[in-house]
């Protein structure tokens, strides 16, 4: 049976805006962990709200107790994120937060969980659903994605082992969407 009970950590960003409102619409019970619950949106709320800090390991116990999987959507509040690209090309002011986010990474493969990483390119929160984006694993691809798109894949994922303990780029062509 496919996992109906999910968190979402980064619920009020945007793209985890957009995600919660889908597993809203497609019947998950949804647990967010949020610092702020007024920044959720009105009209999709999730089943349970915990309030706290992603950085408090107790806050982090209880929102995914009980759960049966759980989707990070944490962004780095920053247009220029250059998270594991090729790490020469990356520029100077943004190389430690690439090399925390490769540690997470190899954290994240060590740990034995069932996970999957997904490195988008340029997220767009002015592009459609579409639905039919492309998916590459283990290599990187594309220019963008739609927060739309984004959020599907991450639902997907939830009901599917096809991409387990594997690492997903995904994007689509919105001029030919």
């Amino acid at each position: 049976m496919a996992p109906k009970k999910v968190v979402i950590f980064g619920s009020t960003g945007m793209t985890g805006k957009v995600t919660l409102a889908q597993a809203v619409d497609k019947g998950f019970h949804v647990t967010v962990l949020v610092r702020d619950p007024a920044r959720l949106p009105a009209d999709k709320k999730p089943a349970r709200v915990v309030v706290g800090d992603v950085l408090n390991k107790e806050d982090v116990s209880k929102a995914v107790e009980g759960q049966e999987a759980v989707i990070i959507i944490l962004g780095t509040n920053n247009d220029l994120a250059f998270l594991l690209w090729d790490f020469q090309k990356v520029p100077p002011p943004m190389r430690p937060v690439t090399e925390d986010h490769i540690r997470m990474l190899q954290v994240l493969k060590e740990s034995g969980l069932d996970y999957v990483a997904v490195l988008p390119p340029h997220i767009a929160a002015d592009k459609p659903f579409t639905g039919t984006y492309t998916v590459k694993v283990g290599e990187r691809g594309g220019n963008v994605i739609s927060t739309h798109d984004l959020g599907d894949f991450f639902l997907r994922c939830v009901n599917t082992s096809e991409y387990d303990g594997k690492t997903a780029t995904l994007f689509q062509d919105y001029t030919a969407a």
